[in-house]
């Protein structure tokens, strides 16, 4: 069997994950884990809490970053482009109707719910820059490699069809083949069905009090009209929501024939759920208000920080490169760069960056008046709120003199 995978593989027509092949690309797997699990679309799986908060959790998390466009000088230095269409583009508005906030939340649903987030950009046609930027559904989008190895798009928006050129289009890749992201949805179907089952079974426990279902035995043979009403007088002790005390006489007996919420485990069920689909998202299950974690600490902390290291900047490392690639001109590749700056990540926790901007200044590595502006705060007029400093006990002995006169004298 491994053979003629590996022999389909060769001719285009092997994994589906791994496969590379011309014409329209597909991202879905090429086969089931589980049999006859149905699909779930997006409208189904944004239904299921965990699902919702690990999307907007990562997509709110990228677009809050701010992105600066930076000018490349000849001597390594780089000085903010404010005056570009780049900038104004990616840090102030990417199209007429989005804030770059809502822009690229709508990019990050797309990307990590299918694997792939496109948009439209518009150019001048003196110049050919990019002047905005249109996210398209990645429904209805279709990814062909011609002939030629040439990507285009097709986008479909009602009866009207249009075929973009890849310079046209920004295109964000989950994990694939290089060509195409895989649609993570569809290789979760397994996971998103057991949560669907998880969540229709406990709507079926509470919508009859938690009661399960079971039968009445008697010791004599019952009539029509006696089942019947004898199924009426106590359908509640397994139906309907309302609490009574069921007397049983003439030696009749209840036996219950399901399992309790205990005895399935649900809540164990829909907890392991949780963390599974969290796996799925690459978000660690506090950060979606899993019941596992109860309180924030130190533990959290790190564990916040080592998803911004692993998670985080892999994709924001993944839309600097596309940006570049995609949006930029060739003249602008060489000459201007895009960031996505990560500091704004410590905005939140000020004992953070006051120690940072304590290190950086003793060492000389920023002045006091560039701290000031991160921290929107007007420039000390002092001339050493612009000067370099570094401390100095860890100066020679016999320098300690000449080290306190020196910075006195350009003090003065």
């Amino acid at each position: 069997m491994a053979f003629f995978a590996t022999f389909r593989g060769w001719f285009g027509r092997g994994s589906a994950a791994l496969g590379e092949s011309r014409g329209e690309q597909h991202a879905l797997p090429a086969v089931s884990l589980v049999e006859d699990v149905p699909a779930a679309g997006p409208d189904a799986a944004l239904q299921i809490s965990t699902v919702w908060n690990c999307i907007d959790r990562r997509a709110m998390v990228v677009a809050s970053l701010p992105f600066f466009v930076y000018q490349k000088a000849g001597d390594g230095q780089k000085t903010l482009a404010r005056l570009s269409r780049l900038y104004q583009l990616l840090r102030v508005s990417p199209n007429s109707r989005m804030t770059p906030l809502e822009f690229w939340r709508a990019m990050m649903m797309n990307h990590d719910l299918r694997g792939n987030a496109y948009a439209r950009i518009d150019r001048d046609p003196r110049t050919n820059e990019a002047i905005s930027l249109w996210p398209m559904p990645a429904d209805q989008v279709e990814h062909a490699v011609l002939d030629d190895g040439q990507s285009v798009y097709q986008y479909r928006i009602g009866n009207d069809l249009a075929v973009l050129a890849a310079e046209n289009v920004l295109h964000l890749k989950n994990l694939g083949n290089g060509t195409t992201g895989l649609s993570k949805l569809d290789f979760m179907r397994a996971t998103i069905g057991e949560a669907t089952n998880a969540q229709r079974a406990a709507n079926k426990v509470f919508a009859t009090g938690g009661k399960p279902t079971g039968v009445l035995m008697v010791d004599n043979v019952l009539s029509n009209e006696q089942r019947a009403a004898l199924k009426a007088n106590f359908a509640e002790m397994t139906e309907g929501n309302s609490a009574r005390l069921f007397v049983l006489e003439a030696r009749m007996q209840y036996q219950q024939i399901s399992f309790t919420p205990e005895q399935q485990q649900l809540l164990e069920t829909r907890k392991f759920v949780i963390e599974e689909i969290c796996r799925w998202f690459d978000v660690p299950p506090v950060l979606v208000h899993h019941s596992n974690v109860t309180t924030w600490g130190s533990g959290v902390e790190q564990i916040v920080d080592g998803w911004h290291k692993l998670s985080v900047l892999p994709m924001l490392v993944n839309i600097e490169q596309a940006l570049t690639k995609r949006v930029f001109t060739p003249e602008q590749r060489v000459t201007m760069v895009v960031e996505i700056n990560q500091d704004a990540l410590l905005r939140g926790s000020l004992k953070d960056r006051a120690e940072i901007y304590s290190k950086q200044t003793q060492n000389g590595v920023m002045t006091r008046n560039e701290v000031r502006q991160l921290e929107n705060l007007p420039p000390d007029p002092s001339p050493m709120a612009d000067m370099l400093t570094v401390q100095t006990n860890l100066v020679p002995i016999g320098m300690l003199g000449q080290t306190t006169n020196g910075a006195n004298n350009a003090a003065a």
